[in-house]
């Protein structure tokens, strides 16, 4: 997701505390279901809707342009590598074409940055074959799945990668994307953003967004709504011609005011339509006490900053800063529990078809909650919902079957046409 430049910094400056103590995964008599857990992970396709591995490479490529960071091996910092995707259980991470806003501003910027990461994680799976696929299908990612390889599916976050053109629609389509959000955190020729709050530049989706929607029905790319107005979204429902997804957005009812996360009236339009909300695993999603306590640590480090005129998250003084604060104001962090607790709301309001896992790993930074700190830990999160009393079949849903089930509709779509 990366609403905010300085989350993906933060990481390696900071280390957040948590208000809730200790590790949910080693409380008494959870052994059982922790081992239940990890070998219903294995055994599971996992599909996770939003990975932020490319931008988070591109932001770290060396004098030669190449990534410093090898994921086909273990790495020291971010949320995603191989060896701990095979550790978590994880098979198909949708890999997030992320497309900062301001790029929007000069023509052309977005496109080539969109096909510029697309080259990037398909490099890394053909010099990793053994480890990696790409997946255009369903079909594709069950295949590689029993190969014993990770699919890398591809989303655009961000539909100002489409600049102009309707066309790029179907040139997207071509390069492997399946699901394109249709903005970020600004207003662009697509949509109106939930994070304008103070702007609604199109009332929710500009003709030319509607015009984008039913291309994407056409040619078979899923519509996501994740960082939508409410208006865009509800008008993205009932455009599309085929179920839409939130690929990376938890509920409001928890964080009421965010309007990031979806509303209750919008996870049931959504349903209504056979789409998917799909969970975002940012303790900024996840609880009130966390968003707010997120929120003021941003405006400290923001308003630090301007005070001083310094432009980069990297400087060391705002690393100082950032340390001395930490000391004085320790960040609030959700659990793994608050996810399962999204994921329960889901599923009283609209039944279990309706829910997926979006986790936003190597895009918010810091904020993961206390028991999902990277790709390795969906065992924890299945053990939570067992111990709830969730079924395998019903989990076996949340971890891939909705998403497949609309990515297969879309297709069809696409293919009856």
């Amino acid at each position: 997701m990366r609403p905010l430049p300085s989350l993906a910094c933060l990481a390696a400056l900071t280390t957040l505390s948590c208000a809730h103590g200790s590790n949910p995964a080693g409380a008494p008599g959870s052994t059982d279901l922790a081992a239940r857990a990890r070998a219903l992970a294995q055994r599971l396709i996992i599909a996770d809707g939003h990975v932020d591995v490319p931008y988070r490479l591109q932001e770290t490529l060396g004098p030669d342009g190449e990534p410093t960071e090898d994921i086909s091996q273990r790495t020291p910092g971010g949320d995603f590598d191989y060896p701990r995707a095979v550790e978590g259980g994880l098979d198909v991470p949708f890999m997030s074409i992320y497309i900062p806003a301001d790029l929007q501003q000069t023509p052309g910027a977005s496109k080539t940055l969109a096909d510029t990461l697309i080259d990037r994680v398909e490099q890394i799976a053909r010099k990793s074959p053994e480890k990696f696929a790409m997946a255009y299908s369903v079909e594709e990612a069950q295949r590689n799945t029993k190969e014993g390889k990770i699919s890398f599916a591809l989303g655009i976050e961000n539909g100002s990668a489409l600049e102009d053109s309707l066309a790029n629609v179907a040139h997207f389509q071509r390069r492997g994307v399946r699901y394109i959000t249709l903005t970020h955190s600004k207003d662009n020729l697509l949509s109106d953003a939930s994070f304008n709050t103070g702007k609604r530049t199109w009332n929710g989706l500009s003709p030319f967004g509607r015009e984008v929607v039913a291309e994407m029905n056409r040619v078979g790319i899923m519509v996501d709504v994740a960082h939508l107005s409410d208006d865009a979204i509800r008008q993205a429902v009932e455009v599309s011609q085929v179920p839409v997804i939130a690929s990376h957005s938890s509920c409001r009812h928890f964080t009421p005011g965010f309007e990031r996360n979806i509303s209750d009236e919008l996870i049931r339009a959504v349903a209504a339509k056979g789409g998917v909300v799909m969970i975002n695993f940012g303790s900024s999603f996840l609880t009130a006490e966390a968003n707010a306590s997120l929120e003021k640590f941003h405006k400290a480090i923001q308003a630090f900053m301007e005070s001083r005129s310094i432009k980069s998250f990297g400087a060391p003084e705002v690393a100082a800063f950032i340390k001395s604060y930490q000391a004085e104001h320790p960040v609030t962090l959700a659990r793994v529990e608050d996810v399962a607790d999204h994921i329960e709301h889901v599923v009283k309001l609209v039944g279990i078809e309706h829910v997926g896992l979006g986790s936003d790993f190597d895009g918010v930074g810091p904020t993961l909650p206390t028991g999902l700190k990277d790709v390795s830990q969906y065992p924890n999160l299945f053990r939570v919902l067992l111990e709830r009393g969730h079924s395998e079949a019903d989990i076996e849903k949340i971890a891939s079957g909705n998403v497949f089930r609309v990515w297969k509709q879309a297709a069809a779509h696409a293919a009856s046409k």
